[in-house]
C-alpha cells in the first residue's frame, strides 16, 4: 500500500475495529444532521466508506470545501450501529482525527451528479469526462476492458502466438475507408497515413518467416460514428498464421473466444466449436443480412410468386419477402411502431397481415389477398394466429429491409428470441468482387487482398461476380465483430486479381510495393483475422453504445469534446509541413 494511506475505501472489515487509519479519496456526498455530527462519504477507485463527522472542528473541515474535492482522512475505526449490508464496509465507519484538503474541487455545482451521470446528456458525459469516470458503474467498465484485454493476450500466448507492432505512421491504402493524412515535414507535399489496420504488416510478417503474429492493434479511420462503431480509432485483436487454411483460423477463434465471453460476460452461455457456418448468399436469403442475430429463430421466405399481381401497388415487379411469426400477439400500435421503425432505419416500408383464429386474412394488406387465401395460406404454410411482415424492392432491397424486420420482430416477440446467450457464426464464401453502388463499377467486395477460390482458373474461367474468395465474417448476436480471409500470396494471382478491377501491374507495385516484392521472395500461404476488440466488450457488457465501453471516446461528430479536437493550429506549424488552407466557400 502507497504511503498516503493505510487502507483503501473497500477494504475496511469488523476485524479492523480499534483501529486508526488513513483513507484518502473523494468527498462523495454529506448527510449533515447538525453543526457538530454528519455522515461523509469518502470515495475512491475501490469503493466507499462512511466517516462520522463529531465535532465541530472536522465540521468547519468540511463546510469549507465542495463535494469532488479530495481528502485524507486518518481516524478511527468502530462497528457501526445501523449496518449496511449492501456495502463491503457497510458493518464499520471511521471516525475522523484529522481531515487534510489535497485537491480543491473550486465549483459549487457539478455538471451532473457522480453517481447518475450516466442519465446526462451525452456531450456533457464527454466534455467532463473525468468526472463521468468517477461513476462507479462507468469506471467499473474499464475496469473490465483492461482485464478481457489480458484475457485475450493470456490466451493467444498460450496458443504460441507472438505479439508485434507495427507501425503508426504509414503509407496510404484503399482499404475501403478514408485515411487520415499526416503531412511530412521533412519531405514536402508527402502524407503518411495512419493504417486502418495493420494488414499489409502482418502479411510481411508472414513472409519474412514468423508463424503466429497477434496485437491488440490500434486503427485509424476516418469514418462516421454509429452504435457498434467508434469514429476515428479503435481496436481489434489481430493475428495472422503462416502456413494456415481458414479451418485454421476457426480454430483459434473458436478456442480463444466464447471462455472469455462466458467469464466476463452479461450472459454466462456462449456458442461452443465448432460455430454455425453460413455462406453469404445463404444468409442473405434466409436472415436478410450477412450479421444475422441466431438468438432469433425466425427466417424469411420468398413470397414474390404468391403476391405477383395481387394488386398493392408497392408488390408490382418486386422481390416480396416474407417473415412469419406465430404466437405474436403485439397490439396494433407496438406493430406500427416496428413498421415505422424499419422506415427509418431502412428508408423503406414493411406491411403485414395476420391470419386469424377463424382461418381469415386480417389486418394491414389483407384486403389484396381475399382472392388468393388459399395459395398464400399454402405458400406461406400458415396456421391460424400467425403474423406475416412483408417487404418489396429489388432482391437485395427486399432482403436487407426484412433483414431489419426479422430482427425487430424478433426482439418484440420472446417466443422467438433468447436473449441470455453469446450466438456466433462465421459468414463464408463472400463474393471476390462486387458492382459499386457509388462508382457502378466492379470493386472488391471485402478484404482486396483475399484468396479467390479456385486461384488463377477462378479469376480466368468465370465471370467476376461468380467468384466466391476464401473471406469470412464472425458475428456474434447480430454484430459482426470481424472480418477475415486465407489470403492471396501468389504475386501472379494479385495482379489478375487487381486487373479486373481496372489496376495494372504497375498500379500493385507501386501501391503495394513492400508486399508484393515480399510475395517475390516466396511467401507462404497464410490467413487472418482481426475480432474488434471495442465492439467484444460491448456485446461482453451488455451495453447499446460502444462508447460505453471507451475510456475517451470521440462524440457522432468525431469531436473529442473534453480536449478540444480537432483544433485548428498555429500558422507556423502548417508552414512547417507545406501546408495552406484553403476553405469551402461560405465557410472562409
Amino acid at each position: 500500500m502507497i504511503q498516503s494511506r493505510t487502507h483503501n475505501c473497500n477494504e475496511l472489515r469488523l476485524e479492523h475495529a480499534g483501529e486508526t487509519v488513513t483513507l484518502v479519496g473523494w468527498f462523495e456526498n454529506m448527510r449533515k444532521v447538525s453543526k457538530n455530527l454528519g455522515f461523509l462519504i469518502l470515495r475512491d477507485f475501490y469503493g466507499t466508506t462512511q466517516v462520522v463527522v463529531e465535532t465541530e472542528e472536522m465540521m468547519a473541515v468540511i463546510d469549507s470545501v465542495n463535494k469532488e474535492t479530495t481528502l485524507s482522512i486518518q481516524g478511527l475505526v468502530r462497528e457501526r450501529s445501523n449496518k449496511n449490508m449492501e456495502l463491503a464496509t457497510g458493518e464499520v465507519e471511521v471516525v475522523p482525527e484529522k481531515i487534510e484538503i489535497l485537491g480543491k474541487c473550486i465549483y459549487n455545482a457539478l455538471p451532473f451528479e457522480i453517481n447518475q451521470s450516466r442519465e446526462a446528456d451525452e456531450n456533457a458525459r464527454l466534455k467532463y469526462r473525468y468526472l463521468d469516470l468517477r461513476n462507479p458503474q462507468v469506471k467499473d467498465k474499464i475496469v473490465l476492458r483492461s482485464k478481457i484485454v489480458a484475457e485475450l493476450r493470456r490466451k493467444m500466448n498460450e496458443l504460441d502466438f507472438l505479439e508485434i507492432t507495427t507501425p503508426i505512421l504509414t503509407c496510404s491504402s484503399p482499404e475501403g475507408a478514408r485515411d487520415y493524412l499526416v503531412p511530412s515535414r521533412n519531405h514536402p507535399g508527402k502524407f503518411y497515413a495512419l493504417p486502418q489496420a495493420p494488414q499489409q504488416f502482418k502479411q510481411i510478417l508472414m513472409a519474412s518467416g514468423f508463424d503466429r503474429y497477434f496485437q491488440i492493434a490500434p486503427c485509424f479511420r476516418d469514418e462516421d460514428a454509429r452504435a457498434d462503431r467508434s469514429p476515428g480509432e479503435f481496436y481489434q485483436l489481430d493475428m495472422e498464421m503462416a502456413f494456415a487454411t481458414q479451418e485454421d483460423v476457426f480454430g483459434v477463434i473458436e478456442e480463444v473466444l466464447p471462455p472469455v465471453f462466458e467469464k466476463y460476460g452479461v450472459y454466462q452461455n456462449a456458442s461452443k466449436a465448432p460455430f454455425v457456418r453460413i455462406p453469404y448468399l445463404t444468409a442473405m436469403e434466409r436472415y436478410g443480412t450477412d450479421k444475422p442475430d441466431l438468438r432469433i429463430d425466425l427466417t424469411l421466405t420468398d413470397a414474390t410468386e404468391v403476391m405477383e399481381g395481387c394488386g398493392f401497388g408497392p408488390f408490382e415487379g418486386q422481390t416480396v419477402e416474407a417473415i412469419v411469426v406465430d404466437g405474436f400477439t403485439a397490439t396494433r400500435k407496438v406493430i406500427d411502431g416496428i413498421c415505422a421503425e424499419v422506415e427509418v432505419q431502412t428508408a423503406n416500408k414493411a406491411y403485414w397481415f395476420k391470419l386469424d383464429e377463424k382461418g381469415e386474412l386480417v389486418g394491414g394488406i389483407s384486403k389484396f389477398l381475399k382472392e388468393r387465401r388459399e395459395a398464400v395460406i399454402e405458400a406461406l404454410g400458415l396456421k391460424p394466429g400467425d403474423f406475416i411482415g412483408l417487404t418489396a424492392g429489388k432482391k437485395l432491397t427486399a432482403q436487407k429491409t426484412a433483414g431489419v424486420l426479422r430482427k425487430l420482430l424478433g426482439a418484440a416477440s420472446e417466443k422467438h428470441m433468447r436473449k441470455d446467450c453469446y450466438e456466433f457464426c462465421w459468414i463464408v464464401d463472400f463474393p471476390m468482387y462486387e458492382i459499386g453502388e457509388e462508382s457502378g463499377e466492379l470493386e472488391f467486395c471485402h478484404n482486396p487482398f483475399s484468396m479467390p477460390q479456385g486461384g488463377m482458373e477462378a479469376l480466368t474461367g468465370q465471370k467476376p461476380l461468380s467468384i466466391l474468395a476464401y473471406q469470412y465474417d464472425l458475428v456474434c448476436n447480430g454484430v459482426e465483430l470481424s472480418s477475415g480471409a486465407v489470403r492471396n500470396h501468389n504475386p501472379e494471382i494479385m495482379i489478375k486479381a487487381f486487373e479486373l478491377v481496372g489496376l495494372g501491374e504497375e498500379d500493385v507495385k507501386a501501391k503495394f510495393p513492400a508486399m508484393y516484392n515480399a510475395f517475390c521472395y516466396g511467401a507462404p500461404p497464410h490467413a487472418g483475422i482481426a475480432p474488434g476488440v471495442d465492439r467484444m466488450i460491448m456485446l461482453i457488457c451488455g451495453e447499446e453504445s460502444i462508447r460505453e465501453i471507451i475510456p475517451f471516446p470521440m462524440n457522432k461528430n468525431a469531436m473529442d469534446v473534453m480536449m478540444g479536437a480537432p483544433a485548428a493550429v498555429e500558422e507556423r506549424q502548417l508552414t512547417d509541413v507545406h501546408i495552406e488552407i484553403k476553405m469551402p466557400k461560405g465557410q472562409e
